[in-house]
């Protein structure tokens, strides 16, 4: 099958073109770096370079496809990141409901079912503009927070001892492994048996702010390592320091910090048990990444 992947080589995207290529599809995927070019096609996918936001672009690049895995590019420098994704969100569905592709594997966030509600009235579902097109087959992918976030702090870690959030160390966080969307995803890719609109919850793991630190500490051999309770307005400053603009980082770092210390994704979590997937736990992670 023809499969187009958005998402450039990310963490997930890499792994998941990967596996696509070794069973036998026929891949392309969508980056908007040229210098990505080469490294796609080493892997023996076609390269598709161009900006999500044209939706010349992207009609061209889904032509011909028999399914699509879908995301939004997690750039949030964007002064209005909202707006971003809705332009994108909405190319993908215009060139999908164009070429009537109707396979879609969309990467969420646990988050989405909890959006447009305080804290979190300024999260962006993209769910919805998919679920709008007609007869789709869509799987929505719903991890929680990316072990990879912690890439960010780990120069924090290794001189200071300090990792955190604006989450008390005491609450419960759940956490994905890239690695695990990426399984997903494949699975659902490699057949298309999937009909209508579903859900895939993925939750690699759950520890809180305490635990975290107690791993990261354990697998770089510093015993001392503490989580740090960041207050909003002080993490706020530090993501705006390093790149965010004031209202990605509100809507999508901030305000899901205070979802989740008010037990919000917990609950969510506690509900929805029995169709909770994800395998790689947070400590393999930590042995991985944080001890080399």
């Amino acid at each position: 099958m023809k499969i187009i992947i958005t998402g450039s080589l990310g963490n997930i995207s890499r792994p998941l073109v990967q596996k696509l290529i070794a069973a036998g599809h026929t891949v392309g995927v969508v980056s908007s770096k040229q210098d990505k070019a080469a490294k796609i096609e080493a892997l023996g996918a076609r390269a598709l370079i161009g900006s999500v936001e044209d939706r010349q672009f992207i009609t061209t690049a889904f032509k011909g496809a028999d399914a699509v895995y879908t995301m939004i590019p997690p750039d949030f420098s964007m002064a209005d990141y909202n707006a971003f994704s809705a332009t994108v969100a909405g190319n993908y569905a215009a060139a999908i409901q164009e070429h009537g592709i109707q396979y879609v594997v969309n990467l969420s966030s646990i988050v989405t079912p909890l959006s447009g509600a305080a804290p979190l009235e300024n999260f962006f579902n993209l769910e919805a503009e998919l679920n709008r097109v007609k007869d789709l087959n869509v799987v929505h992918l719903r991890p929680a927070m990316f072990y990879t976030n912690f890439y960010g702090q780990l120069h924090h870690v290794k001189e200071r001892g300090l990792i955190g959030h604006n989450v008390p160390p005491s609450v419960n966080m759940l956490l994905t492994h890239p690695a695990d969307i990426a399984d997903a995803a494949f699975r659902y890719l490699d057949d298309l048996s999937f009909r209508g609109i579903n859900i895939f919850h993925i939750i690699s793991d759950v520890k809180n702010g305490s635990q975290i630190a107690a791993t990261i500490g354990s697998a770089i051999g510093n015993p001392q390592v503490q989580w740090a309770f960041f207050p909003d307005d002080q993490l706020l400053e530090g993501l705006m320091q390093n790149g965010f603009s004031k209202d990605a980082a509100q809507a999508y770092v901030i305000d899901a910090g205070v979802a989740i210390r008010q037990n919000m994704l917990n609950e969510y979590y506690q509900a929805n048990r029995l169709d909770i997937n994800g395998s790689r736990s947070f400590g393999h992670f930590t042995n991985e990444v944080f001890s080399a």
